[in-house]
């Protein structure tokens, strides 16, 4: 049974967040989502004003900001390790900075490896594993980016995970993602599940991408293939043992315990049945903390990486866990057009350096 300890908090939000989420993908908006629309409204004038107080501040480096329209789930975070990847392979040294959002203290901080998720965020801690590239956390991403080019002056790109809204962070270029979902009907938050509204044409420093290999908006933009390719134990996916890695096919016979506490986990469940594997499906909420384990000592476990970064290999009634990556592959045109824009992007002044003593 998962863990009761902070129910009454953000427990209750998410609980929340469940119920408003059941209506926001309704093909007509519920007698709920109507009772909303007042607050959408708020919301929208909320998010206006937000947004013409802002000071855009640069960073040191061309920033690459990736986010979403919707709300949770589209596909933030793999879209984030594949472009540290792609443009990697273009020249760029990359970093990442992202709020860590669920973490236990709000301090700016760098991610290391053997961070907990709980000290830095579930998504950053992957993306620190995942990618090898330095990566900071703090609410105010500006004084994150800054921080980062500090401590690492071999960074030439800043990519902002899930900083879309965030305005004071200048940036050069922005990939949205939308999965298959779209965008929904209707207004904004919380009525439907938009932060803001579906433009009519895209800006110029905007690309789009789908990440559930289909267009579901009307705007022009790239399709991502993504694929669950291989299983890993957990033991050997937290140490890094590539070899340890066996192809998907390899657990199929068996009758596994899919678990997945993401935003979206029927994503996770409908890959798993497309590879012709026999599950169980156990969501979880969001970010979910895996302070007991919701599964028997000896069940077979099939999860993602987001949740595998919060299970300790040590603890008992994990040996049978398998962590299964969702790798997402870019289409060329998309990379090669975001690179385009980041290498002709003004930079800011770095500050001096202090000599080594």
């Amino acid at each position: 049974m998962a863990s009761r300890a902070g129910a009454s908090g953000p427990a209750a939000g998410r609980r929340m967040a469940g119920m408003l989420q059941r209506h926001w993908w309704r093909e007509r908006p519920s007698l709920l989502a109507q009772a909303l629309r007042p607050l959408s409204w708020l919301y929208r004038m909320l998010a206006v004003l937000h947004r013409a107080l802002a000071r855009p501040r640069r960073a040191p480096v061309p920033v690459l900001v990736v986010g979403n329209l919707v709300v949770g789930g589209a596909g933030k975070t793999p879209t984030v390790i594949a472009l540290v990847h792609a443009l990697h392979e273009r020249g760029w040294h990359p970093g990442v900075v992202s709020r860590g959002y669920g973490r236990t203290h709000e301090a700016l901080r760098e991610v290391a490896p053997g961070d907990s998720a709980a000290a830095v965020g579930d998504e950053p801690l992957l993306i620190r594993r995942r990618c090898g590239v330095p990566v900071w956390v703090g609410r105010d991403r500006v004084a994150a980016a800054s921080a980062l080019c500090a401590a690492h002056p071999g960074v030439d790109l800043v990519i902002a995970d899930d900083g879309l809204q965030h305005h004071r962070l200048a940036r050069d270029a922005e990939c949205v993602v939308f999965d298959e979902r779209g965008a929904g009907n209707g207004l904004l938050l919380p009525t439907e599940p938009k932060r803001e509204p579906l433009p009519a044409a895209l800006p110029p420093q905007r690309a789009l991408l789908y990440t559930g290999g289909v267009a579901s908006t009307a705007l022009p933009g790239a399709l991502a293939r993504r694929a669950l390719v291989q299983a890993w134990p957990l033991a050997a996916w937290a140490r890094g043992d590539v070899g340890a890695a066996k192809p998907l096919q390899a657990l199929q016979g068996r009758m596994l315990l899919a678990v997945a506490g993401i935003a979206a986990p029927q994503k996770f469940f409908a890959m798993l049945d497309a590879a012709g594997l026999r599950f169980e499906p156990r969501p979880l909420p969001d970010h979910h903390a895996y302070a007991t384990l919701p599964w028997p000592p000896a069940a077979g476990v099939v999860t993602t990486e987001k949740d595998a970064v919060k299970l300790d290999p040590s603890q008992p009634g994990t040996a049978g866990v398998w962590v299964l990556p969702l790798d997402f592959e870019l289409p060329a045109a998309l990379v090669d057009a975001l690179h385009r824009r980041l290498r002709a992007a003004p930079r800011a002044p770095r500050r001096p350096q202090a000599p080594s003593r």
